[in-house]
């Protein structure tokens, strides 16, 4: 397994554009993209793609577009393409004016097909589906030879003219390429290079209702836009050779080259856009943007920031061989860049009243708290402190363990930036049993601050003011895959992997408490409460109930592997 830093300075494909740019291979251009199929939202993998690809255009002083691969009108939405404008954006990149379709091309595609035809380089094939598999052979196995391959190049221009007019039914006829029925690689044995599919388009409507296939067109997108270096995922190395061969085939000149890159595979995570998807149509999750999806929008909507996504990207290289990528370095990431830029406040998740009997009952005093001990100018806040608190539950134990340094029967502990306090007992909730309030004291000359107040107790404790404390929810999110998965999923295709969710990746709390300083705070703000993590406010909150998405614990076990690594 990967665990995450990567030790290489240059990246290969960075020294594949270096080569090039010695023997001026481009005429000193350097042009990537970033080619997403709309059918389905974007997640923590195409990340990886989009900072490779416009990281690479940029650090290179050239250009990206961004295209979207709508050849599939049956597989494919508006609401895809919006949402994947929507997370470029948001990671922080800005094609300009070079947004593009593959649809823009439909007709020089078409075009190009003809002029394979009437090189006899492609025939128009009656097979069905189940055949041309059927036909192709294996790898131990050499393919045959369609019937249909012979026909005449007036015969073949004839068929494909009628399919474009739609005279045929859906899947009874395609065209393939012709180039070698027994070649070792299976992508090269007579590929299908249009299929009639009589589907309306996002954006051509029903003009067509034929379409070119992904390893056909996506050649000719790259050489329409004038890229330089077409940069994919391994999983297309195979496919390499027949990207290569439409190109030739059509004696196109300023060849782009496709250079494949390991994919990004996370332990406890699905990776597979087809699985994503399961997961939404039927309800495992609420939607796409289910902050427990390794989408780009769930992990925007749990609190992710694009800077820790970008530093994540940069921090686990580029490799040619695929590995697995330990999660806890996702989200050490996170903990590094929210440390530095949340505020913190103070949250009770699992309240219990706690009544400070030797305070003033109709005294509220302010407690000064610095918002963030990691940011000089973030400034201090007041927060209200009165004689009724709201304390964690599990800050209180009858009968104490050892090393337990909260708050027990007898024992003192110090409130966050107040007073040190003692319980002097506790009552329990009659038909239960369960403890519903503790009674403590306080010491006036301990307050936080204060000059002479330096006696010291081995526990601190957040806590709430009763009076002025704000109702929230918060949700607790943990991996959407059982830790024993370890990110195998994606190398065990007939695994059913719906068996591996966690049936605990999601707990809501409805009855916390935070304090009042985080009144009408914005959608999408992040906090870190203290001694419990780093929160995001989600879109579900309202004027009066707070939602908080918890994004990342405060336990940080990768870094102590770091440190364990290093001694």
């Amino acid at each position: 397994m990967d665990h995450g830093e990567s030790k290489a300075t240059v990246n290969f494909i960075q020294e594949i554009i270096n080569q090039d740019k010695k023997t001026n291979k481009y005429n000193g251009r350097i042009h990537l993209r970033f080619p997403p199929e709309p059918n389905g939202y974007l997640h923590i993998g195409h990340a990886k793609s989009i900072c490779l690809n416009f990281g690479l255009a940029v650090k290179n002083g050239g250009l990206y577009n961004l295209r979207f691969d709508d050849t599939n009108p049956s597989k494919e939405d508006v609401e895809y393409i919006d949402s994947i404008i929507k997370d470029v954006r948001w990671l922080g990149f800005d094609w300009e004016d070079r947004l593009f379709y593959a649809s823009d091309y439909f007709e020089k595609m078409y075009d190009y097909a003809v002029s394979l035809i009437k090189a006899s380089k492609a025939y128009v094939c009656d097979l069905s589906p189940e055949e041309i598999r059927k036909y192709r052979g294996s790898f131990n196995e050499a393919g045959r030879e369609s019937s249909y391959s012979s026909r005449t190049v007036e015969e073949n221009l004839d068929l494909f003219k009628r399919m474009r007019a739609g005279e045929f039914a859906d899947g009874s006829r395609v065209l393939r390429a012709k180039i070698d029925m027994s070649s070792p690689n299976l992508n090269m044995r007579d590929p299908v290079l249009y299929r009639i599919l009589k589907a309306t388009h996002h954006r051509t409507g029903d003009k067509w209702c034929i379409y070119p296939m992904y390893d056909y067109a996506h050649p000719l997108e790259d050489y329409y836009e004038k890229i330089t270096h077409s940069v994919c995922t391994l999983e297309f190395e195979d496919h390499r050779p027949l990207y290569d061969w439409v190109l030739n085939a059509l004696n196109l000149p300023d060849l782009p080259q496709q250079i494949e890159f390991a994919r990004l595979n996370l332990t406890n995570t699905v990776m597979s856009k087809r699985k994503l998807r399961r997961l939404v149509e039927e309800g495992y999750v609420v939607g796409w943007d289910d902050p427990r999806m390794p989408t780009i929008a769930g992990l925007r909507r749990r609190g992710y920031t694009p800077e820790a996504i970008r530093n994540f990207c940069e921090r686990i290289g580029v490799a040619k061989t695929n590995s697995v990528v330990d999660i806890r370095f996702l989200e050490h990431c996170i903990r590094e860049d929210l440390n530095v830029r949340a505020p913190r406040t103070m949250a009770v998740l699992r309240p219990l009243k706690m009544v400070i009997d030797n305070y003033p009952g109709d005294m509220v005093e302010e407690m000064e708290s610095e918002n963030n001990p990691e940011d000089p100018t973030a400034g201090k806040r007041k927060i209200p402190f009165s004689q009724i608190l709201y304390i964690e539950r599990e800050d209180f134990c009858e009968d104490p363990p050892k090393k337990y340094f909260r708050l027990a029967p007898g024992r003192e502990v110090r409130l966050k930036n107040a007073y040190i306090i003692k319980c002097e007992g506790f009552v329990r909730n009659e038909k239960t049993g369960e403890i519903k309030e503790v009674h403590c004291t306080y010491d006036p000359e301990s307050k936080s601050g204060k000059p002479g107040a330096k006696r010291k107790v081995k526990g601190t404790l957040h806590w709430v003011s009763a009076e002025h404390a704000l109702k929230a929810e918060v949700r607790l999110y943990d991996h959407l895959l059982l830790d024993q998965n370890e990110g195998a999923e994606e190398q065990e295709e007939e695994k059913d992997f719906i068996k591996q969710l966690n049936p605990n990746s999601l707990e809501v709390l409805v009855d916390c408490l935070v304090e009042p300083s985080l009144a009408g705070v914005a959608c999408g703000s992040r906090y870190q409460f203290m001694r419990k993590g780093y929160f995001c406010v989600d879109p579900d909150s309202t004027s009066d109930k707070l939602v908080f998405n918890r994004i990342v614990s405060l336990r940080d076990t990768w870094d102590r592997i770091l440190k364990a690594e290093k001694n």
